[in-house]
């Protein structure tokens, strides 16, 4: 079980501080669950992919098999801006239709200007909306950096708004416009022309982003673990984000403490008894200072990469 509920939920986020090892963590997290039978696809909704070096396998935009019952893939940044995309077209044939003229040039600038905000956090919501009802048990997400985590996780609200004022546009204009011909045309001005379908690329994005939000805010579904290192700086960063969390309704399950040195091989050398007693102390911390279950990772020599090397680490996670 995850997190010690009673059921586990179908997606899980890794999120936390640069460079603490989020991708190792929800990568190695992955692989326990699909172990254990359960169909499994790790998402990196990181730009600056690294889960395919994690997993040693060449990661594309489609989920490609890994091992058994588990999936990767890492998201394409063009996802989201195909995504609205289609969003100003959709625009920009309604304000050609009411005799605003148009260009290819000035739908590019439409473009490059972005309409609707956050070309890389819409990708992953697209992600997420692609693979949340599907023939996968589990859902496994390696977030970028703190601050693009808490983007995507603001954004669904943010769309919604912007999407829905893009979508009253829409119809004004797409009014206008037939309101115009009809003084000429009389009634057969509505003959073939545009209509406030509810599956026109507005309404589509946002209730495909409204669906996602709702998603990642139902605790009988998601869960969030925010990794950190046994640091001073990431354990003020993980304070910080886990307010942040919990004032967006984002259930939080679990902390992970990653890289903990424990001296396992007993040295007696006065740098292992430092780190030893820094770490023990920085671990007291964290569980004073947080009301949440704390997983504890141990440190591992050399690199954490490949199947082998990701199984030890799922023992401290699943």
């Amino acid at each position: 079980m995850i997190d010690g509920d009673a059921t586990e939920p179908d997606i899980v986020l890794y999120g936390g501080k640069g460079g603490v090892g989020k991708t190792t963590c929800a990568a190695a997290h992955a692989l326990g669950l699909a172990r254990s039978g359960t169909e499994t696809l790790v998402v990196s909704t990181d730009p600056a992919h690294s889960l395919g070096d994690a997993l040693e396998r060449d990661l594309g935009a489609e989920p490609t098999a890994v091992n058994g019952s588990l999936s990767a893939v890492e998201v394409a940044p063009e996802t989201g801006q195909d995504a609205y995309r289609g969003v100003i077209e959709a625009l920009a044939a309604e304000f050609r239709d009411a005799g605003l003229r148009l260009d290819d040039a000035d739908l590019e600038r439409l473009f490059e200007a972005g309409v609707i905000p956050g070309g890389d956090e819409v990708a992953a919501l697209e992600y997420v909306a692609r693979y949340a009802d599907t023939d996968y048990d589990a859902l496994v997400l390696d977030t970028a950096p703190t601050g693009h985590t808490l983007r995507l996780l603001d954004l669904p609200g943010v769309l919604a708004e912007t999407l829905g004022v893009a979508g009253e546009v829409r119809r004004r204009v797409g009014r206008t416009a037939r309101a115009a011909r009809s003084v000429v045309l009389g009634p057969a001005a509505y003959w073939g022309a545009g209509s406030d379908d509810t599956d026109d690329a507005v309404t589509a994005l946002r209730d495909r982003v409204g669906r996602v939000g709702a998603v990642l805010t139902d605790p009988e579904h998601t869960r969030f673990r925010a990794v950190l290192t046994p640091e001073r700086m990431a354990i003020a960063e993980t304070e910080r984000l886990v307010a942040r969390l919990r004032d967006a309704d984002v259930p939080v399950g679990s902390l992970v403490v990653n890289r903990l040195f424990t001296n396992r091989a007993n040295c007696d050398c006065e740098r292992c008894r430092r780190d030893e007693r820094r770490h023990t102390e920085r671990l007291a911390a964290v569980e004073s200072r947080f009301d949440l279950p704390v997983r504890r990772v141990p440190e591992f020599d050399g690199e954490v990469r490949g199947l082998d090397a990701l199984d030890a680490v799922s023992e401290s996670l699943v």
